[in-house]
């Protein structure tokens, strides 16, 4: 019995309200991106000061997460023998780069 089982079933309002996305959530869950930030109602709501705050804090939430899976996998067992981890490893720190280029373009893109 899992989630799939409850969407089969058939959800209740109060199932459906737990799994709604919220600005707020996103920007927990590391969204940072203002198009999809765009996508909520209150964002149009806020200053553009405070349209940065929520992307500054996204951006940190972003990389705390990538660093974190970065140091999972590094510590998992028999990591010398598992080459496809160092290419997992490759990829966190791509990600991680290209956050610090977006973070540096939305300092300026915000400053104006």
């Amino acid at each position: 019995m899992g989630f799939e089982d409850n969407l089969e079933k058939g959800s209740s309002s109060k199932q459906a309200r737990l799994y709604k996305m919220t600005l707020q959530k996103a920007v927990d869950m590391g969204e940072y991106d203002p198009k999809f930030l765009s996508t909520f109602a209150e964002w149009h709501t806020l200053s553009r000061h405070v349209q940065f705050q929520f992307i500054r804090t996204a951006i940190e939430n972003r990389r705390k997460h990538l660093v974190v899976q970065y140091a999972e996998v590094n510590n998992m067992l028999d990591f010398s023998k598992k080459p496809h981890l160092a290419d997992a490893l490759r990829n966190i720190e791509r990600q991680l780069k290209i956050i610090e280029n977006d973070r540096e373009k939305l300092f300026v893109e915000y400053s104006k």
